[in-house]
């Protein structure tokens, strides 16, 4: 839906454009067109004379913040608009000085983050080799994780490691020991993880007197409200502690991202927080038919209460034909059954990119894809290597982040490992010889400058990579600032290193040149670095196949990644209790509700044609199926109430398995000779 003038807008999306200065909330069900109403909204402030430069949009995607201000036109430009984490590192880099922040610090990913907590958990003693004949300590991965859900949720450690990790609760002191050097080590670096530009954005906020006063904004709108974490939400209430000017759009139904620590009781409580907040509800579906929409409000109607807003879905379309609810025999009819109705819907019509099936968890796809390709389906699957993982990827962002901040030693290691005959050992020393053990405060050169004076003493065989490192980097440092020509520069070092490392290298070389034309936008290495790092392409050619001659293609996503898409047609696989609700995710009233709510956003995905489908029993070898095998439950979420709403239908399988005897007189001879050898066998 596009913004268009205001006769375009429904009664309830008018009142929430044109209200006032006071708090607003919009309970924005699926398909009622919030992105419009927000867009609107922006619109009718910009008209009242609100300056552009003084309205701040907050969105939890780049490409939600680039469509919405795209529509405003040249004002959008203006605007504050973007991510959490991307306008919170645009106050850092300017106004950072104020609560302790160079302006030059580095933003790590995640998988940056999880190799420092890596370094932090050796150094500590708590690698697998130093630790023979103990118990398992929490790997780095899971350290990260702790890590940040204390800090989003604002959980005392005891509290987060009881409640999500109990397991990880006999160490810890040891996992406090752990992030409090986790920390040190991100200050002496100035390196920032994504948590710790929340964290200092709000600090920075809450600090008396940091900001100038032309930095405050006259109106905040934020979308998705209901993904927002509590340190988020403080981070809005910061920047209009009042609610005046403050705007937030969001559904509690599609509250998805609990572990992200992200609550719907910021949307649910808004009006506990705000008083004097004003509610408006978009309740009219312009996506779903009558016959969807009745079975996503089903969904909802058994949340617990005080779990659920109450809005109550009215589609605006005509009727259609009723959702189906499909029981089959096993997991492997399952996949055949499901194939057969795309391909069924394909010849009426219905192209396979307007249908998508959607599932809990990526592993609940794994025989549907092998059903797809026997059938010789195209498809796409939403999920897998992100660009930034990549690793010839990350090669090129090291050696940008040594020249960003020389003191980034976790660049500085992977710079290392790229030079033939360097090993473990010979890094460590390299590094010390430049002195990257020393602290960034003490006024000593930078390990970069330091490498660029004097060549560090190698052995032969090391020394001229070693030269061809320092006269890249070199390169860099004294030529003209713009990234464009720096990223090339690099690129000429890795070549060999690419193709001597790598497997499909030529891939791997295309994904660097992109990088290089798009540097060419920006005007330095820190706002590059932080775009790849807050807004990644979802993929890398290092990934790609052969290349793909089908224009026509089906869609296998999680529910998670489809939020925000929609189909003509939905398939929803595995409808049983363990995937819905996952059997991982019924430890509390909190956990299961975000199940439901899991089930209604993908419900409420499907334009035409909602199709739902479980398998009677799944077995326990599942690519080879043997006669082990356990039965399951169809979803509680599916109560009688919602069933009643959905046409049903049991595979050809099924009906065979649970087809009623057939009813005659028994054969009497046959049974006399049964009882007569059994009577024999007894005797």
């Amino acid at each position: 839906m596009f913004a268009g003038p205001a006769s375009a807008l429904t009664e309830a999306q008018s009142r929430a454009v044109d209200h006032g200065d006071g708090p607003l909330v919009v309970i924005a069900g699926a398909g009622t067109g919030k992105t419009r109403t927000l867009v609107a909204r922006v619109e009718e402030l910009l008209q009242r004379g609100v300056p552009p430069e003084r309205l701040c949009l907050l969105t939890f995607s780049r490409r939600a913040a680039a469509e919405m201000l795209g529509r405003l036109g040249p004002a959008g430009t203006r605007v504050w608009g973007g991510t959490f984490h991307a306008v919170g590192t645009r106050f850092l880099r300017v106004h950072g000085l104020a609560v302790g922040l160079e302006p030059g610090f580095t933003v790590l990913d995640a998988a940056d983050a999880v190799e420092l907590m890596s370094l932090v958990r050796t150094e500590g003693g708590h690698a697998a080799e130093a630790r023979r004949g103990g118990r398992r300590f929490p790997s780095a991965e899971t350290l990260v994780a702790i890590a940040s859900r204390s800090v989003n949720a604002e959980e005392r450690l005891g509290d987060t490691v009881g409640q999500r990790f109990p397991w990880c609760g006999v160490h810890l002191d040891e996992i406090r020991a752990c992030l409090v050097g986790f920390t040190e080590r991100k200050r002496s670096r100035h390196l920032l993880d994504l948590d710790d530009l929340l964290l200092f954005w709000r600090a920075l906020l809450r600090h008396e007197g940091s900001l100038p006063a032309t930095t405050s904004f006259d109106a905040v709108l934020v979308d998705e409200y209901q993904d927002t974490c509590v340190l988020q939400a403080d981070i809005v209430n910061a920047l209009c502690s009042d609610g005046v000017g403050l705007t937030v759009v969001g559904d509690d139904a599609q509250a998805i991202y609990g572990f992200r620590a992200a609550t719907p009781r910021n949307i649910l409580d808004f009006a506990t927080r705000y008083p004097a907040a004003t509610l408006v509800r978009l309740e009219a579906n312009h996506r779903s038919t009558p016959e969807i929409v009745a079975v996503a409000n089903a969904v909802m109607a058994g949340a617990a209460a005080g779990h659920a807003s109450g809005n109550v879905l009215v589609s605006t379309r005509p009727a259609g034909r009723l959702p189906v609810l499909r029981t089959c025999r096993d997991e492997a009819d399952e996949a055949a059954s499901v194939a057969d109705r795309v391909l069924e819907l394909r010849d009426e019509g219905i192209e396979l990119r307007a249908q998508a099936v959607l599932f809990r968890a990526a592993w609940h796809a794994d025989l549907l894809e092998l059903e797809l390709v026997r059938r010789d389906v195209p498809y796409v699957k939403y999920g897998g290597l992100r660009f930034l993982e990549a690793a010839h990827v990350k090669d090129l962002l090291a050696l940008l982040r040594v020249l960003e901040n020389p003191w980034d030693e976790l660049a500085w290691a992977r710079a290392w490992r790229l030079l033939d005959g360097v090993g473990p050992a010979t890094a460590a020393r390299l590094a010390e010889e430049v002195g990257l053990r020393a602290r960034s405060d003490t006024g000593a050169p930078t390990p970069l400058a330091q490498l660029l004076a004097a060549a560090p003493s190698v052995p032969p065989g090391v020394a001229g990579a070693v030269d061809e490192l320092r006269q890249a980097l070199a390169a860099c440092a004294v030529g003209p600032p713009a990234p464009g020509p720096q990223v090339a520069r690099l690129r000429q070092f890795l070549d060999p290193v690419v193709r001597r490392r790598y497997d499909h290298a030529e891939a791997r070389l295309a994904d660097l040149e992109q990088i290089e034309i798009a540097a060419a936008g920006y005007a330095g290495r820190a706002a590059l670095l932080t775009d790849l790092v807050l807004d990644p392409p979802s993929s890398t050619s290092e990934l790609a196949g052969p290349p793909a001659l089908d224009d026509d293609w089906l869609t296998l996503s999680t529910v998670h990644s489809a939020k925000g898409g929609e189909w003509d047609v939905v398939h929803v696989i595995h409808a049983s209790d363990g995937c819905f609700p996952s059997d991982m995710a019924c430890g509390s009233v909190e956990e299961l509700e975000e199940e439901r709510r899991l089930l209604y956003v993908a419900c409420t995905r499907a334009r035409a044609t909602l199709e739902v489908s479980w398998p009677l029993r799944y077995h326990h070898n599942r690519r080879h199926p043997t006669d082990a095998h356990s039965w399951s439950q169809r979803s509680r979420f599916l109560t009688d109430a919602l069933r009643q709403l959905m046409r049903h239908e049991t595979t050809t399988a099924a009906d065979v398995e649970h087809a009623a005897p057939a009813r005659g007189p028994m054969h009497g001879a046959a049974t006399a000779a049964v009882d007569t050898l059994l009577g024999q066998l007894w005797s």
